[in-house]
């Protein structure tokens, strides 16, 4: 059995919403503009986060009075109608975004979902502890593979599972080859399978949706039957259509 594409299987979910709560005839404007590191995560203790970095960048939709975001190494300012993001072909990665963080914020105005929002200051290393013993409290002592390092996540993984239990792949060539926490950082882009088939329970950063690198994640997961959970307010609205298991305990 094949898993069809995310994000095309999320617009068609996306358009039927849409449909259904006639809010494609309506002219509301969707914003998107590009955060600040400061705006995004605030200014927590731990300083080695992607966003403080400047690896990675977030957008926030406004759709109404709510809000959604998302994680882009492409970030862009947008401003248009609802039906223009659900034309968007999804090709690029500042299409991907753009549609990710609507459709987050639209999901929020609905109702659907909660926690659209980065935590902030020291909430991120609160919700790592959290995320650590909510997989050790459903899974056991198991080896979990994280796709996307999250230092706070991986520091707190390797606190509750033990070294040798965690690895991490990751895309920024800073990190690729060294050892954090005691935990080995793999290529994301050659080593992500074998990441997969070595852990138990496969973690993955939502911001993979909108990079386009999530289908094959999920796949590989799928075929090896191995249990996926994403986390991280990029997912907020897709893991809600898709019936994906989402981590994200202090979000806003």
């Amino acid at each position: 059995m094949a898993v069809k594409n995310t994000l095309e299987q999320v617009k068609e979910e996306f358009h039927r919403i849409v449909a259904d709560n006639h809010l494609g005839d309506e002219k509301v404007v969707v914003t998107a503009g590009v955060l600040s590191a400061k705006q995004a995560i605030g200014t927590p203790d731990r300083r080695d986060y992607a966003l403080l970095e400047g690896k990675e960048a977030m957008i926030e939709a406004q759709f109404i009075d709510s809000f959604g975001q998302a994680f882009t190494d492409r970030p862009v300012n947008f401003n248009g109608h609802l039906d223009d993001v659900l034309d968007m072909s999804l090709v690029t990665s500042q299409e991907r975004a753009i549609f990710v963080a609507t459709l987050n914020a639209v999901t929020a105005h609905l109702g659907m979902v909660t926690g659209l929002r980065h935590c902030h200051n020291e909430e991120p290393e609160e919700c790592a502890r959290q995320i650590a013993e909510y997989i050790y409290n459903k899974f056991g002592k198991v080896k979990v593979g994280l796709i996307g390092l999250q230092p706070a996540i991986l520091e707190n993984l390797v606190n509750t599972f033990g070294s040798a239990n965690v690895r991490c792949t990751d895309l920024n060539s800073k990190n690729i080859g060294s050892t954090k926490y005691g935990a080995e950082i793999w290529d994301g882009r050659t080593e992500t399978r074998g990441l997969i088939a070595w852990c138990d329970i496969v973690l993955v950063t939502s911001s993979t949706i909108v990079n386009n690198s999530f289908d094959a994640i999920n796949s590989y997961a799928f075929n090896l039957e191995k249990p996926l959970i994403i986390f991280g307010v990029s997912g907020a609205g897709a893991s809600v259509l898709l019936g994906l298991e989402r981590v994200c305990f202090l979000a806003h």
